[in-house]
Parts: structure tokens; C-alpha cells; sequence
């Protein structure tokens, strides 16, 4: 299960670089303030939603081997990180 869920995990992260690199290369391509404002705004969304699949992920799969207050520390690590990085 280990191996499946760091598989998982990794493709998520693949896939979320490889957008970040397309959106990159489409606003080099279309040179408009204004799409690069819509693109970034896009991926603004698509970040935040990234790490909470991933955290998730993680969690999940540690669930069987902490104990259950770990686990809400875990959580409550991730709650104050997007709480933090909120605009």
C-alpha cells in the first residue's frame, strides 16, 4: 500500500508540474498582461487543491501507523498552512 500511495502521491506532483510549465510557456506565448493574470489565477486555484490531495494522500496512509492525535496535529498543520498563505 505504501509503494501505491508514494505513486500516487508523485504523480500528482508530475502532473501539477507539468501544468505549472505549460501555463508558463503559454504566457510567454500569448504576451498579454491580462491572459498571464487569468492563467496564474488558474493555477492559484489548482495549487492550494494539489497540496490538500497530496496531504490527503499522506495522511490517509500514515492513519494506520500513528496514533490519533498525531494525526489531527497533522491536520491542523495543514489547516494553519493554507490558513496562512490565505490573501
Amino acid at each position: 500500500m505504501e509503494r501505491k500511495v508514494l505513486s500516487q502521491i508523485a504523480t500528482l506532483r508530475v502532473i501539477s508540474g507539468i501544468l505549472e510549465i505549460s501555463a508558463a510557456l503559454v504566457i510567454i506565448r500569448l504576451r498579454r498582461i491580462e491572459a498571464a493574470l487569468r492563467i496564474n489565477a488558474l493555477l492559484g486555484l489548482i495549487g492550494p487543491l494539489v497540496f490538500l490531495a497530496v496531504s490527503a494522500l499522506g495522511i490517509v496512509a500514515l492513519a494506520v501507523k500513528i496514533s490519533p492525535v498525531k494525526i489531527i496535529l497533522l491536520l491542523a498543520g495543514a489547516f494553519f498552512i493554507l490558513w496562512g498563505t490565505r490573501g
